[in-house]
């Protein structure tokens, strides 16, 4: 780590001592007095204007001033602490829009699934199942056949050959599908002539044999067998899905439904303090909701000093795109006399939607195509019709394949959008295929969105995705997945710009939860909730968006996250773990971290190769890399110790080598052989690569 940064992390943990510009005035009346003062940043108001303030002050839970580093002088007494963040730049507290947060919580305790091969997730099941104990399942969930080669539903046969006698239940990364083994299906007692259940199907094949997937509904088949989370494990993973979304600097969310029993354990934790976060929540439908009806606003609406509302409902409309269950008007492109599975009759959403209205509850609704769209916005139309309301705010959840004629409407209706900008890159390699070159003109259409007037909450919908929202604002903006793909962006036209994006990610979803008065901006008046970041958002290059960490988390004056490597003991710097990188100043992100072999440095091959700038190209039955910047030419071969420079023999002091499937490279090498400058602190583990002047 480099000494500008260990001094920037260490001045934000401790109180400076400021004895010029901001040594304590002695005209400051007692109740302007700040609790605490940071300046010298770049900070993102997020207002109106989108203003840019260099200083903030902060008393009890609320910002008392933003604005200049003059006139926050005015502010600091005695015991005021001011923290200096040398040029940082800090936004507002990012609130998710659309996130299960339990589930969360609960995925952070079983087989991480997510986006990984096949065949890795087979080996996950493998371990598990060693370990496993009898009446024990097998759970997970992430996994997305569009990710594989071929991109074809998994069977039952798969897990049987490394589960064989105990029941694995993985639910597909979308919610809407779930890959189970014989086991699992014999448990259920499903066979080949079980019936599909409305709103779900079971996959068969030929012989009309299910073959181990289940969508939607069906899947509650296997599911109800499946022994409930312990008290514990609910509990455990309510704290755990916290510390997770402080890590990225989101300070609430709006969580997409959660039942009775969740809902009590989510107001004992918050009674205990062992709940901080802001969550509007979202009763799922049925009994939960019912209850709620009867409880009065005071008793509902923000609870905890502002961190708990429960003001809204959460219907179901379809399904998924990928699981081929989400509604739509005509047959799916890839799966002809199929539509899709709807989930009411346009009598059962009425009457949920009517009863909502007359609780005064906010609805939201999922709804993925463009049928379900439709229902959704005909019956908010006709309840609200006979039930006028003039600030509803409803929303449709996800919005995600909408008939062209139909976009206009939401903003007629004042109907919101509540969208995930990261699906659209994660579903490109099969959307069009599900709906055709027509329909995908309305599909993750945030641009004719906004330009009809909508605003547009944004959210992740982890753990359908990953939470990180940076993912989510990269996706927003560029329009590719994190692999750069495809250049310039699918269906770039519908992109949001920077400031829409975070507006988005802060005041739009605030404005989802009726709180955009109390929180989303940085302004005077406000919860002071906000996050220090580790560049500059509006200003880096695109493809850096994604990259963004968090270094500070800040939730109602209280700073709730520090990022990992900082000591709060003065005497010790900074405590680091394991070796960084630093590229003009500029840490590189590695998932697989450096490691050090016999004093020499290897990181991950393909991420320091595009940090750096250079091409790559791989032959796998030579285990041959091949790099190109401008006209030098890199050619070395794993676990070879001779590398070649424009065809230039020369010995490596550590060969490239292969762990744990990831190739990693000699950084001195390949870097001073691109031209760059390299230098070791060893006292900080700090390989610091700067451009030759």
């Amino acid at each position: 780590m480099s000494k500008d940064v260990k001094r920037f992390i260490v001045s934000i943990l401790c109180i400076s001592l400021m004895i010029s510009l901001f040594a304590p005035s002695l005209f400051a009346a007692e109740e302007d007095v700040a609790d605490s003062v940071y300046y010298n940043g770049k900070i993102y108001t997020v207002d109106d204007d989108f203003s840019v303030a260099s200083a903030l002050a902060i008393k009890g839970d609320r910002f008392i001033f933003v604005g200049s580093d003059e006139d926050v002088q005015k502010y600091i007494g005695e015991k005021t602490e001011t923290i200096d963040l040398q040029g940082k730049t800090v936004i507002p507290g990012l609130i998710d829009a659309h996130l299960h947060y339990s589930g969360i919580g609960t995925s952070l305790l079983q087989i991480d699934a997510f986006w990984k091969p096949k065949q890795d997730i087979l080996n996950a099941v493998a371990d598990a199942y060693k370990r496993s104990e009898p009446g024990e399942w097998i759970i997970g969930r992430g996994w997305n056949q569009a990710a594989w080669d071929p991109a074809v539903f998994p069977t039952k046969e798969d897990l049987d050959a490394v589960a064989p006698d105990i029941p694995v239940v993985l639910t597909r990364v979308c919610g809407h599908a779930t890959w189970v083994n014989s086991k699992a299906l014999e448990i259920a007692g499903i066979t080949k002539d079980t019936p599909d259940p409305v709103g779900g199907e079971i996959i068969r094949d030929e012989n009309g044999e299910p073959t181990g997937v289940l969508t939607d509904t069906a899947s509650n088949l296997v599911s109800k067998h499946i022994p409930d989370w312990t008290e514990r494990q609910k509990i455990e993973a309510l704290v755990l899905a916290q510390e997770h979304l402080f890590s990225y600097g989101l300070t609430g969310a709006r969580d997409a439904g959660s039942d009775l029993e969740i809902i009590n354990y989510m107001k004992d934790l918050y009674n205990s303090g062992d709940l901080k976060i802001r969550i509007y929540q979202m009763c799922s439908s049925g009994e939960t909701a019912e209850y709620f009806y009867k409880v009065p606003e005071e008793k509902r609406i923000g609870l905890y000093n502002n961190r708990y509302t429960i003001r809204s409902i959460k219907l179901m409309a379809d399904g998924s795109l990928g699981a081929r269950s989400a509604w739509m008007l005509e047959e799916y492109t890839d799966r002809p006399g199929h539509v899709g599975n709807p989930r009411y009759t346009d009598e059962e959403i009425y009457e949920l939607v009517k009863g909502a209205r007359e609780a005064g509850f906010q609805v939201n609704t999922h709804a993925i195509g463009d049928a379900a769209n439709r229902q959704v916005l005909d019956t908010y139309e006709k309840v609200l019709k006979e039930m006028p309301d003039p600030d509803h705010r409803y929303c449709i959840e996800h919005s995600q394949i909408v008939a062209l004629d139909d976009i206009p409407r939401f903003a007629e209706l004042g109907v919101l959008p509540s969208m995930q900008t990261v699906h659209a890159t994660s579903d490109k390699n099969m959307a069009e295929d599900r709906v055709g070159p027509e329909r995908i003109k309305g599909a993750y259409a945030w641009r004719k969105f906004i330009e009809s007037g909508s605003i547009v909450p944004n959210g992740t919908d982890a753990p359908v995705e990953l939470v990180n929202p940076y993912h989510n604002l990269y996706a927003a903006v560029t329009r590719m997945d994190r692999d750069g793909e495809p250049a310039g962006g699918w269906y770039p036209e519908e992109c949001m710009t920077r400031e829409e994006a975070l507006r988005s990610y802060t005041i739009w979803a605030a404005y989802a939860a009726f709180e955009e008065d109390i929180k989303g901006s940085i302004e005077v008046g406000k919860l002071a909730d906000f996050v220090v970041i580790d560049r500059d958002y509006m200003t880096c290059p695109a493809k850096e968006i994604k990259d963004i960490e968090a270094l500070i988390t800040v939730l109602g004056g209280e700073t709730v996250y520090v990022k990992d490597g900082i000591n709060e003991d003065e005497d010790t710097e900074v405590d680091v773990e394991g070796i960084r990188v630093t590229i003009d100043g500029k840490y590189v992100d590695f998932d697989v971290l450096p490691i050090l072999e016999d004093g020499r440095v290897l990181v991950p091959m393909r991420k320091i190769f595009e940090k750096l700038g250079a091409v790559i190209e791989w032959a796998d039955e030579t285990a041959t890399v091949t790099a190109t910047k401008g006209e030098t030419v890199i050619t070395l071969k794993i676990g070879d110790k001779v590398a070649h420079v424009n065809g230039e023999a020369l010995k490596l002091d550590v060969p490239a080598k292969v762990v744990d499937g990831r190739t990693l490279v000699p950084i001195r090498f390949i870097s001073e052989s691109l031209g760059y400058d390299v230098s070791w602190d060893g006292l900080n583990q700090l390989v610091i690569i700067k451009t030759a002047e």
